[in-house]
Formats: structure tokens, C-alpha cells, sequence
């Protein structure tokens, strides 16, 4: 545990669910955690114990929050919930907090399973369902000439990025047909618990996280991740975003919530000292800006001459491509608030100085 995470509170101890099983984390609320094939190699999802009123009066289940990336051993542990978990009840509705490939990969297969719909944002719905049938925004020409114009020159990861055009529905092969909406503000009621929607920008379009008063729980998704910091980058759909701006202004919206708030994030424990956590992010960014301006004030700088400065180990590939879209988030930030100028050199790529 880093000086960071001792500032924290888990009131779980070290206890995780077993794959296949799920951890009561407050009444009516559990834990599943499935594994990812990537170096973040777990994801959290969460079961509500739910009821909604059907031909006949009230159904007795559960509720869904987020789900996994399509693949077979993801699949095979839902069935274990399925079979053990669920108290012989159905899914009833399936939420996702946003679109990327471990939250709504297989939200397809769910909802089709128990006939439950979807619910997520709108922007974060028609988001995934270009991204299941095309590689806009997720790998492919328009990504390795993006990532190009911003330095990374490297003819073999250029070419790998060009070539991963099945990057994202290869995860998210399908998305459901409809959906219904979630926005900021609304209240959804779940178990006869109202949850109200927080919506989130810079990580993910429109992310949105739960919050609920009588249980004084968050499910955070990826806005709030107790371990690491989330990941906030610049694609070539939004070329020019202010995402880290965005995403900080995101967070300090969870500030009006109880200090005793007990979060339930995507990707490690679920904690207390939500105001801490956010505090940490906020001291995590402002100390990346400060070393990426002193780095572009000693020399011209590109995303990829940032890499280093942002990121003190090796990458692989994959790794790299959320680097390079965190590195210009970074950038961005510093040239939106005047504290950098943006030139396109010669050569076909941008660099950042001082004006």
C-alpha cells in the first residue's frame, strides 16, 4: 500500500469476492469482481437487489451495474453468478456507467439473456454503438496519423496502431438495439433506494456514476479509483478537448457528498475518504502539469517527448496509446489556460512552448 492508499479507509479489510461469487458491501448492494486480460487486470461490477412492476405487480431481482468485456470467461463466471448468486431471481435491468469495452462489452449479451434493458447516457449509448461497428476513435488510420501529428514517429508502433482495427468491437462486438436514458440530476429507484445520476466528463463522454443518500453509497466507476489515477486523454474524434479540465471539474462535483460516503469503484477496493481521494487526484495533476511545463519551457515539446516525463516505467503498446492520449489531455490543459503555445512544425507535428 502506497503513503496515498494509507490515507484511505477500506472497511473491507483485504476481503474480495471470489471470481464466480460476490461480497455483500451494504444492504442490498455486492461485489462482483471478474478478471481483464490487460496489465488493470480485474474489474468491479455491482449486483442491487431491485423490484420493478411488471403485468402482474411488483418482479423481484436484481439490477446490474456494468458488466465486462465480451469474453468467455467472462461469460462462464456470470453464469456462476447466475447459478449461486442471484437467490433464483432474474436480472431485471442492466446499467453501464459508460462505454468503454470492460463496463458495456457484454451488455449485449445480458440484456439479451433476461430480456432487461440497457441503461446509460446517451452520448456514452451512441458512442459504443459506433465504435461496435466502426474504428472511429479506437485504433486504425485516423488514431496512427492522430498519434503521429503529436509525435510518436515509431514506424513499428504506428503500424501496429494502424492495424488494430478491431480493437473495440472485438470487446464490444454488439450493443442493445435501444436504451434508456440516464442524464445528470436523475433519480433512478433501485431496491426502493433512490440512486441519483453524477455525470462525469474527460474520462469517457458521459460518464455517469450512482450515488445513493439513505445508504450514503457511490458507485463510482472509473471517476474515482482509489489506487491509480484515471485514465484522461484526447482522441482524434475531439482532437482539440480539454479533457483534463473536464474531468477535474468532474470530480470536485462529488464534493458535496457526506465525508463518510462509502465509494464502489471499478478497479480496486471500496473505500472511505472520498474528499481525500479527490484532494490526491487534483495534487497528482497539478504536480504532471508542473513537470510537463518545465519540461516544454526547457525545449519545444511534443505529446511523445512527454511520455517519459509523465510516466516513469516501460509501456507496451497498449499502454502507450492511453499515454499518448493522457499526454495530450496534459498539454491541453496547459495550452487552453494560456500557460503554452501550440505549433504545428515543419515535419507534421505539434509541439508546445511557452508563448
Amino acid at each position: 500500500m502506497n503513503l496515498l492508499e494509507q490515507q484511505l479507509h477500506y472497511p473491507l479489510g483485504d476481503a474480495l469476492p471470489d471470481f464466480g461469487t460476490t461480497l455483500e458491501v451494504a444492504p442490498g448492494v455486492k461485489w462482483i469482481r471478474m478478471t481483464l486480460p490487460f496489465a488493470l487486470n480485474h474489474i468491479n461490477l455491482w449486483l442491487l437487489r431491485d423490484a420493478l412492476d411488471g403485468p402482474e405487480g411488483k418482479v423481484q431481482g436484481w439490477t446490474v451495474v456494468d458488466c465486462c468485456i465480451t469474453r468467455d470467461e467472462a461469460k462462464a463466471q456470470w453464469e456462476q453468478i447466475f447459478a449461486t448468486q442471484l437467490g433464483g431471481l432474474p436480472i431485471l435491468r442492466v446499467i453501464v456507467t459508460h462505454m468503454h469495452p470492460d463496463h458495456i462489452g457484454l451488455a449485449h449479451w445480458l440484456c439479451e439473456r433476461w430480456n432487461a434493458p440497457l441503461w446509460i447516457s446517451a452520448t456514452d449509448y451512441h458512442t459504443a454503438r459506433i465504435g461496435s461497428k466502426s474504428t472511429m476513435g479506437f485504433g486504425g488510420e485516423g488514431t496512427a496519423r492522430f498519434f503521429a501529428s503529436h509525435g510518436l514517429l515509431d514506424p513499428e508502433s504506428i503500424e501496429k496502431i494502424r492495424g488494430r482495427t478491431s480493437y473495440y468491437p472485438g470487446m464490444v462486438p454488439d450493443v442493445p438495439p435501444r436504451f434508456s436514458r440516464l442524464m445528470d440530476g436523475r433519480t433512478v429507484r433501485i431496491g426502493g433506494h433512490a440512486w441519483r445520476c453524477i455525470s462525469g466528463y474527460g474520462h469517457a463522454p458521459e460518464h455517469i456514476a450512482l450515488y445513493c443518500d439513505e445508504l450514503e453509497v457511490l458507485i463510482s466507476g472509473d471517476m474515482v479509483l482509489p489506487r491509480i489515477s484515471t485514465n484522461v486523454a484526447v482522441y482524434e474524434v475531439e482532437p482539440e478537448a480539454d479533457s483534463l479540465k473536464l474531468f477535474l471539474d468532474s470530480i470536485d462535483k462529488f464534493r458535496a457528498l457526506p465525508v463518510g460516503t462509502l465509494t464502489l469503484p471499478s478497479h480496486g477496493k471500496p473505500f472511505r475518504g472520498l474528499h481525500t481521494r479527490i484532494d490526491q487526484l487534483h495534487d497528482h495533476h497539478r504536480d504532471r502539469l508542473a513537470e510537463v511545463l518545465e519540461a516544454c519551457t526547457a525545449g519545444p515539446g511534443s505529446a511523445a517527448d512527454m511520455l517519459p516525463v509523465l510516466f516513469k516505467r516501460p509501456l507496451d503498446l497498449h499502454q502507450t496509446t492511453f499515454a499518448m492520449g493522457e499526454s495530450i489531455a496534459h498539454l491541453h490543459a496547459l495550452w487552453f489556460a494560456g500557460h503554452l503555445r501550440r505549433t504545428l512544425h515543419p515535419d507534421g507535428v505539434y509541439r508546445f512552448a511557452p508563448p
